[in-house]
C-alpha cells in the first residue's frame, strides 16, 4: 500500500475533469461527488487499478463493486437486460439506483471487480461532475464509496481527505452531495430482488414493476460469507463510538442523534446533540445522515444515541445504515 501518495485536490470544473480522467486511465484513483455520496473511482478494465483501490480503502476482495458508466449503450456492452430490468434502466437511470444483472460474454469489467461472480453491478449517476469524467474517461469506472472500508460514508470531499488523504491521487471536489445514502440495489433475477435499500425509496421501484420485490435469503448479510451486491456487508458504515437505536431515554454523557422536534428524555447531560431533521424530512435526514455521524464520532463520545426513524420512503435506507453502523460497534468490541 503506498500511503504517502500526494493527494491533490481540486475544485470541479473542466481542470478536475481532465485530471481526473487522466488519472483514471494511468490506473490511478479519484474521488469524485455522485449524487449519492462521494466515489473512489478506479478503472473497472484494469485489475491492477482494482487492487489499488482495495488496498486504499482496505476493502475485502470478496465485496464486488459498483460498476459506473456514462449511458444506457455502454451498460448494454457489459449486461444482459431483461424486460424488468430495461424498465426501471428507462424510469430511473441516470440516477440513485444500480442493478445486478447477469454479465455478459464480453463482459469488460475486471473478474476483481465482480468478486468472481457471474453477475455485474451498474448504475448511471446521475450527478454533472460525475457524467462528465465518465464521459472524458469513456470507459466503465469502479467507484464503491471514498472512505476506509467499514467507515462512515463520505458526503463531502473533506470526508474523503479526512480517511484517504495520502491513498489515492486525486479528489474532485464539488460540494456536498444530495441524496446523502448510497444508491438502492436491485437484483435483476427470476424475481427482482432488493438487495440494499438506497436513495430511491422501494415504493417507487415497485410502482414501476407492478409488484413487489423480494428479500435477500437471510444468510446472504454476513461479514464472512461473500455478498451478491455492493453494501451487503453486516457491519458496513460504522463509526468508532457504539451506536445505540431507537433510544427512548438519553443516558449521561452520550451523544445524541436525533429527528424530529419529539422530546427525548436526558437530553440536558448529553455530551452533544445533532438532529437529522427538525422538520421530520426523511430527504433532509438522509443527505445529513453520513455527516452528522462523522461529526458526532469526531467529537470522541463513547456512545451515539439515535432517535427512531420511520421506515417508510428514504427512512427504509436510513434504517439500513444505522443497523449496519450499530452492528459494526458490535463487531469490534465496542459494545
Amino acid at each position: 500500500m503506498n500511503v504517502g501518495l500526494k493527494t491533490q485536490i481540486l475544485p470541479a470544473g473542466e481542470a478536475a475533469v481532465a485530471a481526473a480522467a487522466r488519472i483514471l486511465a494511468e490506473g490511478g484513483l479519484v474521488a469524485f461527488p455522485t449524487e449519492t455520496v462521494y466515489g473512489l473511482g478506479a478503472d473497472a478494465t484494469n485489475p491492477a487499478a482494482i487492487a489499488h483501490l482495495y488496498q486504499a480503502k482496505g476493502r475485502p476482495a470478496f465485496n464486488p463493486l459498483i460498476a459506473h458508466v456514462g449511458d444506457v449503450t455502454a451498460a448494454r456492452k457489459i449486461a444482459h437486460f431483461d424486460a424488468p430490468a430495461t424498465a426501471l434502466a428507462e424510469a430511473f437511470w441516470p440516477g440513485p439506483l444500480t442493478l445486478v444483472l447477469p454479465k455478459t460474454e464480453n463482459c469488460a469489467v475486471a473478474d476483481l471487480a465482480t468478486a468472481g461472480l457471474d453477475t455485474v453491478a451498474i448504475r448511471i449517476p446521475a450527478h454533472p461532475v460525475a457524467r462528465d469524467i465518465l464521459r472524458a474517461f469513456g470507459g466503465p469506472v469502479v467507484a464503491p464509496s471514498a472512505n476506509l472500508s467499514g467507515h462512515v460514508s463520505p458526503t463531502t470531499a473533506a470526508h474523503v481527505q479526512s480517511d484517504l488523504a495520502g491513498r489515492i491521487d486525486l479528489i474532485v471536489d464539488g460540494g456536498p452531495v444530495a441524496v446523502g445514502v448510497e444508491s438502492t440495489i436491485v437484483g435483476c433475477f427470476d424475481a427482482p430482488m432488493l438487495l440494499r435499500p438506497g436513495g430511491l425509496p422501494r415504493a417507487e421501484i415497485e410502482r414501476v414493476l407492478g409488484r413487489a420485490l423480494v428479500q435477500p435469503p437471510a444468510d446472504t448479510e454476513s461479514d464472512r460469507g461473500q455478498p451478491l451486491a455492493p453494501g451487503m456487508l453486516a457491519s458496513h458504515y460504522a463509526p468508532r463510538a457504539r451506536v445505540r437505536l431507537n433510544a427512548l431515554v438519553l443516558e449521561p454523557g452520550e451523544a445524541l442523534l436525533a429527528f424530529g422536534l419529539g422530546a427525548i428524555s436526558g437530553i440536558d447531560g448529553a455530551s452533544a446533540v445533532m438532529n437529522l431533521s427538525e422538520r421530520g424530512d426523511l430527504d433532509e435526514a438522509a443527505a445529513n445522515l453520513f455527516g452528522h455521524l462523522r461529526a458526532l464520532d469526531g467529537k470522541g463520545v463513547h456512545t451515539i444515541a439515535v432517535m427512531s426513524i420511520p421506515h417508510e420512503g428514504l427512512g427504509e435506507a436510513i434504517n439500513d445504515r444505522l443497523r449496519r453502523a450499530a452492528h459494526g460497534a458490535r463487531m469490534n468490541g465496542r459494545e
